[in-house]
């Protein structure tokens, strides 16, 4: 007689529960950048809404963010660390390949024996992280899910390569995910485009710098207008489907908190999506810069620090980057 699997008993729903976050305290004016680049302040801000950033200092690594961010999180939600089931970090910044950040944060946040790994999503990389809290709490395998986003950009940094060297900065955003009795966390609507996978990247692989230890340090690079292209009109697409899954219409729209990549690539992302003027748009790319997987919850949690938006507001989530990677959903704020 064939076995039969007993069937996983989760909690029906999932929600974020808190929220923390984590700037670096060197704040980096668009003028330092100038010093390195042919281009002008004015220059920047058209093309970008950034006017400064924050980049880490020597002790300000990829962990320590990560620790105070989820730190920061657990004490929003209520719990303490031993209640997280499982640690996900999202992160293309952290150069050491084994173990894993989240192993290491796991053990000295004193979250006892949580399942740990990292992802390497890109910008997206909070919405996957989000996915995968989701179905682990409601699979049952896990409650509460500590997600977290974090960057150390500034160390992939070409500060002569004027097409990026304004745009990134470095931080850490954690959100606690837990059970809801209803939903919290609408349907994930993500995938990938790897035809474009050259469209971001890493300038040399590390085995390269390995072999050529005297060539530049790889960085990050970007083919500008056609990630511009692309995020305006295909990731409109795929936040309306994002509404359209959730059963949210526009109207009913509290915020909107798309990766803070570029302010003009969110003003227009605003305009296609036709949002209506009472919702909330995230813009805190203009003095954090983009940081990748961590910009979507710094944005959240500065949305709710400055009372900008509340607890209970409905908010569109759209993450989307290198790979080319995208995860947009629907979200209730803790």
């Amino acid at each position: 007689m064939t076995a039969k699997i007993r069937p996983a008993k989760g909690a029906p729903y999932a929600r974020i529960r808190g929220v923390g976050g984590y700037r670096p305290t060197r704040v980096v004016p668009n003028e330092e950048i100038l010093q390195h680049i042919d281009s002008s302040d004015e220059w920047i801000r058209s093309r970008s809404g950034i006017s400064t950033r924050h980049w880490a200092g020597p002790d300000e690594t990829v962990t320590e963010m990560t620790l105070e961010a989820a730190g920061k999180a657990v004490a929003d939600a209520g719990i303490t660390a031993a209640d997280i089931d499982a640690v996900v970090i999202s992160t293309v910044s952290h150069f050491k390949q084994t173990p894993s950040v989240a192993t290491e944060i796991t053990h000295r946040l004193g979250a006892g024996k949580a399942a740990a790994f990292d992802i390497n999503a890109g910008c997206a990389g909070f919405g996957y992280g989000l996915a995968l809290a989701k179905g682990m709490i409601v699979d049952g395998s896990a409650e509460h899910v500590l997600v977290v986003g974090a960057e150390r950009l500034s160390d992939l940094t070409d500060l002569t390569d004027r097409s990026t060297a304004f745009l990134f900065g470095d931080g850490a955003g954690a959100v606690i995910v837990g059970p809801a009795d209803e939903p919290g966390i609408g349907p994930v609507v993500w995938g990938s485009e790897g035809d474009k996978a050259d469209v971001i990247s890493q300038t040399v692989a590390w085995d390269h710098y390995r072999d050529h230890p005297v060539e530049k340090f790889p960085a990050i690079r970007q083919e500008g207008q056609t990630v511009f292209r692309w995020a305006v009109f295909e990731m409109a697409k795929v936040a309306q489907q994002a509404l359209d899954a959730a059963g949210v219409p526009a109207e009913d729209l509290d915020v909107f908190i798309p990766h803070q990549a570029n302010m003009r690539i969110v003003d227009s992302m605003v305009k296609t999506l036709k949002l209506p003027e009472h919702v909330t748009v995230a813009r805190d790319v203009e003095t954090t810069g983009n940081t990748s997987a961590a910009s979507i919850p710094l944005a959240m949690e500065r949305l709710l620090a400055t009372g900008q938006a509340k607890s209970g507001d409905t908010a569109l989530v759209i993450g989307f980057g290198a790979g080319l990677v995208y995860a947009a959903t629907v979200v209730t704020l803790p």
